[in-house]
């Protein structure tokens, strides 16, 4: 097997690597979406930016790569290969594998960008050996991935994971997906940075610094983040008496808080756990690179496989 090239799409940039048969990146590139042209010049950016790693392959690798994987934010059908919306990209129903597949002459996955972080986390980072693990993402808002037997459980119609919407303040504050009290708007980085900055009367206070007042002992900030950690607590508790997990990975921009975190959330989780097995808490390992190892064991894992017509056309 020769290298596989590997995207990670965002909202707006995309970051790119050529990963070799050891798992080892050979290569690492970044360019931006060019959203702002719209969602047609956001695709062709993606297959172009891959058509140059290829010709870098091919000119410094001896070879074109055996595969490529991309993932994608938003709702993703994964079984399909198609991204069918992301309101950042402004996309709607695009067949981005066998766009790539076509441009490339190569087999092409698709993935989620958080699950696929996941599956990188599970396989490669802090999950590596665990058989079932929930990978729980706190940024902008809250994603999941759920892990089975290495690898990421999409569900029926690409919505698994989605442990951010789970309500846990019934009839609270409303949320952008139409309920109300979902777990995105109490323990996400932006929610915890909008009460921070109310309680603060500084509209420029984030999470950061929400996390910087609490490990100083700040009253103020450490009521804000208990609010944001009980939240998360009731959420987390909910998915592991769903999904029994043997691992509970969670990353993201909140998690960077380090113990300031993860102190009182395994703190909180073990005083709510009754017949439940507690999962190990770890930190993500693998940062803002999980997303582009994942779409490489995507690309991987399509030449353990027989490709389907769908997956490479010449």
């Amino acid at each position: 097997m020769r290298h596989v090239i590997a995207l990670d799409v965002g909202g707006t940039g995309m970051k790119a690597a050529l990963i070799g048969e050891d798992g080892t990146p050979l290569h690492r590139a970044r360019r931006p979406t060019g959203r702002e042209h719209g969602p047609e010049a956001v695709v062709g950016n993606i297959l172009g930016f891959a058509a140059e790693l290829r010709a870098y392959g091919v000119e410094h690798h001896g070879g074109p790569a055996a595969a490529a994987g991309l993932a994608v934010p938003g709702i993703v059908d994964e079984e399909n290969g198609v991204a069918v919306f992301a309101a950042n990209l402004g996309w709607k129903d695009v067949p981005l594998r066998d766009l790539l597949a076509r441009r490339l002459g190569m087999p092409a996955a698709l993935g989620h960008d958080v699950r696929t972080g996941g599956l990188a986390e599970g396989r490669l980072g802090a999950g590596r050996g665990a058989d079932r693990f929930l990978f729980v993402a706190l940024g902008t808002g809250i994603a999941g991935a759920i892990g089975l037997d290495g690898r990421v459980e999409a569900g029926a119609h690409g919505f698994a994971g989605e442990i951010g919407h789970i309500v846990v303040r019934p009839g609270g504050l409303a949320c952008p997906c139409g309920q109300r009290g979902c777990l995105e708007r109490y323990a996400s980085a932006a929610a915890v940075g909008e009460a921070w900055a109310a309680a603060r009367g500084e509209p420029g206070a984030d999470a950061a610094g929400c996390a910087e007042a609490v490990a100083a002992g700040d009253p103020d900030a450490s009521r804000v983040w208990r609010r944001a950690v009980d939240a998360l607590a009731d959420g987390v508790v909910t998915a592991l008496t769903l999904l029994d997990p043997r691992t509970l990975i969670v990353g993201g921009g909140l998690a960077e808080a380090g113990d300031v975190l993860f102190r009182p959330l395994r703190e909180a989780l073990d005083s709510r756990v009754t017949f439940q097995r507690m999962p190990a808490v770890v930190p993500a390992a693998l940062g803002d690179g999980a997303g582009c190892l994942g779409a490489g064991l995507l690309a991987r894992d399509l030449l353990t496989t027989t490709p389907t017509t769908s997956e490479v056309s010449t």
